[in-house]
């Protein structure tokens, strides 16, 4: 489950990264978008992947730390879900903005070369 977990996150960060490339304004927010996922991801995942597990303390089922979850990631994840969907609107209402004024998406206010 680890593999596919890394995995995953590797795939989801190396396609954001490369979306961050591109010379397209709607292509580098989605870029944004998939690399906080990524970063999501990682960060749940240091909180140990266990299922079943209660994240808070359960009496009945003792003290010891190995029992439960760490809720930490997931209370830093869900809040960095929230921000980034507020950043990623904000975002797609200055790109509305920007195409508005220049007629095109592009980074440098013109259209690029059509074959």
């Amino acid at each position: 489950m680890e593999i596919v977990f890394a995995l995953a996150v590797g795939t989801m960060a190396g396609s954001g990264i490369y979306l961050l490339l591109r010379p397209r304004t709607f292509q580098v927010i989605m870029g944004l978008s998939l690399l906080g996922y990524a970063v999501n991801l990682f960060i749940f995942g240091m909180g140990r992947l266990r299922i079943g597990d209660a994240p808070v303390i359960d009496p009945a089922r003792g003290m010891d730390p190995a029992l439960y979850t760490d809720p930490v990631p997931q209370a830093l994840v869900l809040t960095a879900i929230v921000i980034g969907f507020a950043t990623t609107a904000l975002f797609l209402v200055v790109l509305l903005a920007s195409r508005g004024l220049n007629g095109t998406d592009h980074v440098d206010g013109r259209e690029p070369d059509k074959p």
